[in-house]
């Protein structure tokens, strides 16, 4: 494939509003997530939250929008400039020429929870000021960004669990490449909502403390929050003198998808849907499994998803090839995840820092792969960057740098 560039991107999460905030969490390796105090949830959990998301509701002439998923998008659209630079890209393109491709896996349920608490106690309608189609609907997501911006062109959203916030990436690439569209806001939103809560702990996959993935006693997921966005465009030609590619930008080099079709919820314990998605990333980028300096793990703290991404990795890469979770500090961001992830790949790419897996303590030496506790600062030319869905939907993305 053609290299895209990230001509722009940013990310909100529990460790951080923006770039700056997130780079500083991730060099200190701290960790965002605290005990369950979200409302209504009585569980015994910890989460990753971004404090004031319902401090701002979204602009007032989308109003029809307003729910905490928009709320967040929102604030993750307002940091790093980034609306800046989605207002100039449509300037520069067309805004009919700039595409939309959002991840969520719940998108505003959290507005039908509270809605169907105020239902009509003799006919149970619901009140008239609920808004389905602008919340709740997970294309939702997408209109909103859509709308924020006043772009035209098509737009969708993924929501394929939590590879959702990756597959963004592959579908504004078929775009693309394709020739309908010249820019791409891509990106992943997931908030906090109980049926998110309460559904995992009915799966007994909810960790009672941080979660530690990789660690021998690791317990579950702490589910997070999250809004991460990129503007992808394409790669100027070689002899393209008048836009050349700054040195410093990042490129999404590799793309690789795959379905296990194995179980609803467990991975295959050897990992082949995730080996598959390794191997057409690095396909996709011309690249063997040795060019790449580090790898941004599924890594979810659970001992069946640990210990299959662990086997799918070393079968490809041995037990040399760094690697780490940052879902430890950012908690999982479900449809989030994958955009989240991404953003911290080209962090670490311009910023020489390969992440340590906080709060892990204790690797657990069954699993080959060569994890990192510990933060690692050096040159990082390439990453891969791992999401794994329910179901199977499995992708791998590989970015570089350019020049």
């Amino acid at each position: 494939m053609k290299p895209l560039v990230l001509t722009h991107f940013t990310a909100t999460s529990c460790i951080g509003r923006g770039l700056d905030a997130t780079l500083d969490a991730l060099r200190e390796q701290r960790g965002g997530l605290a005990p369950c105090r979200f409302e209504r949830a009585t569980l015994d959990t910890w989460i990753g939250e971004v404090q004031g998301v319902n401090e701002q509701p979204v602009r007032a002439d989308l109003s029809d929008f307003d729910c905490r998923n928009n709320r967040l998008a929102q604030l993750g659209l307002t940091q790093d400039g980034f609306a800046e630079a989605v207002a100039a890209a449509a300037q520069r393109h067309g805004a009919q020429r700039v595409g939309v491709f959002i991840g969520t896996s719940t998108a505003g349920i959290l507005e039908t929870e509270n809605a169907y608490r105020q239902r009509d106690p003799q006919s149970g309608a619901l009140p008239a000021d609920f808004h389905y189609a602008e919340t709740h609907n997970p294309y939702s997501s997408a209109a909103f960004v859509r709308a924020y911006f006043g772009l035209q062109g098509p737009a969708f959203v993924i929501s394929s669990a939590c590879s959702s916030g990756a597959k963004v990436f592959a579908s504004a690439r078929r775009m693309l490449a394709a020739g309908l569209i010249d820019a791409a806001v891509v990106g992943g939103v997931d908030s906090l909502c109980l049926t998110t809560l309460y559904g995992f702990n009915s799966l007994e996959l909810l960790s009672p403390a941080p979660c530690k993935p990789f660690d021998t006693n690791r317990s579950g997921i702490s589910i997070g929050e999250a809004a991460a966005f990129a503007l992808l465009e394409r790669a100027p030609e070689e002899n393209d003198a008048s836009t050349p590619t700054p040195d410093a930008a990042v490129l999404l080099v590799g793309i690789g998808e795959s379905s296990d079709a194995y179980h609803m919820s467990a991975p295959h314990p050897e990992g082949l849907g995730a080996r598959r998605a390794m191997q057409a990333a690095l396909r996709a980028a011309t690249l063997e499994p040795g060019d790449i300096d580090y790898i941004n793990l599924h890594g979810t703290g659970t001992p069946s998803n640990d210990r299959s991404e662990s086997r799918a990795v070393t079968s490809l890469f041995g037990a040399t090839t760094p690697c780490s979770s940052t879902k430890g500090a950012t908690g999982h961001t479900l449809g989030a995840a994958g955009a989240l992830e991404a953003v911290i790949s080209a962090l670490a790419i311009q910023n020489g820092l390969m992440p340590g897996g906080v709060p892990t303590t204790e690797i657990d030496p069954t699993l080959t792969a060569h994890y990192m506790r510990d933060n690692r600062r050096t040159a990082v030319t390439r990453v891969l960057s791992n999401s794994f869905g329910f179901g199977g939907t499995n992708c791998s993305l590989i970015f570089g740098r350019a020049g």
